[in-house]
């Protein structure tokens, strides 16, 4: 399904937006239902953090990126701006893909510095929450007249297939989403997008860098309760699509690092021992005290595994920036 519409904007001048559906709400409910059947009867209990952007999610992701405590976003914006134009001429890319867009904030930089080389002619934001990316291509559109704001509403883990062809093309993955792929899944993800890049396109990769674990520990666990907030709205998002009736408050908000898996984990704590209804999938499951429901991992990285895994599938690294305090790091790789 595609859909065509002007941007909701004012003026003489603002550019096209064209909505491509991939991902839609019945087959999304279908794939959070067999999900939470498989999942929920793992130890521990497990659910992928796509559940966790919902628009509410997305919403309070955004409002993550603000907190003192969480640096990623704050570091890899510095490495944009700093950095920005030379990501643009390396490219010459005439389309710039963003897998798991959001607002495209930091991503207007690179907007700029494609703009400002003259070759961009295309944006396409590419995410899972339909109603949250209308109103940010809109939004784009609007602020960048000319611009043709392609949107696509999908999987990144089933839809890569779906990427708009035709010129030279710079896919975008910010934000260290890459580290919520665990290795295994990370290297058939490094594959598909390898498999839709045409030679010449290129891969612009946010990794977050290991470094001192207080800091990494606060990240997650910000004082003010927004990611705990974050963290159990996949609760409320399955009480909604499943009928399910969680207890939110009974559930506690805890990310560790792991040591030996190098991640961040992201953990819900079940505060006593409690039965859950889900109807939608006919069953029930039991949480004792204690118990962990994990809702997302968060890898960390050092430079040259990044190279090698991306070398792996055969993009070569051309470039490579950190932010002065080196604790995150921006790849710039082609297919050749």
């Amino acid at each position: 399904m595609s859909e065509h519409h002007p941007a909701e904007a004012e003026g003489p001048c603002h550019g096209l937006v064209s909505v491509e559906v991939h991902l839609h709400p019945d087959e999304a409910r279908r794939a959070l239902h067999q999900e939470a059947l498989t999942g929920l009867c793992l130890h521990p209990k497990e659910l992928s953090p796509k559940w966790l952007y919902d628009e509410r999610g997305s919403q309070l992701f955004d409002d993550i990126t603000r907190l003192p405590e969480y640096y990623p976003t704050r570091r890899e914006r510095e490495i944009l701006h700093a950095h920005a134009y030379e990501v643009a001429r390396l490219s010459g890319a005439v389309t710039l893909i963003e897998l798991g867009s959001g607002t495209s904030e930091k991503t207007r930089l690179l907007l700029d510095a494609l703009r400002a080389t003259g070759s961009l002619q295309r944006f396409v934001p590419f995410d899972v929450s339909e109603p949250f990316l209308r109103r940010a291509a809109a939004t784009l559109a609007h602020d960048y007249p000319g611009l043709h704001v392609h949107a696509v509403v999908g999987d990144f883990e089933r839809h890569l297939a779906h990427l708009p062809r035709g010129g030279r093309r710079l896919v975008a993955f910010l934000g260290g989403t890459i580290g919520n792929f665990k290795p295994e899944a990370r290297a058939r993800f490094f594959q598909d997008v390898a498999d839709q890049l045409a030679p010449g396109d290129g891969l612009l990769l946010g990794t977050d860098l290991i470094k001192d674990r207080a800091r990494l520990f606060a990240a997650y666990n910000d004082s003010a309760g927004v990611t705990a907030e974050f963290n159990r709205n996949v609760l409320r998002v399955l009480n909604r699509e499943l009928g399910a009736d969680f207890d939110v408050d009974a559930f506690s908000h805890l990310a560790p690092f792991d040591e030996e898996q190098g991640w961040i984990e992201m953990r819900l704590v079940s505060r006593r021992a409690q039965q859950v209804r889900l109807p939608a999938l006919q069953r029930s499951t039991v949480f004792e005290a204690g118990e962990v429901l994990r809702t997302e991992v968060s890898c960390k990285f050092r430079p040259r595994q990044v190279e090698a895994e991306l070398s792996a599938v055969g993009l070569q690294l051309a470039a490579r920036w950190t932010d002065r305090a080196e604790d995150f790091a921006l790849s710039l790789a082609f297919k050749h």
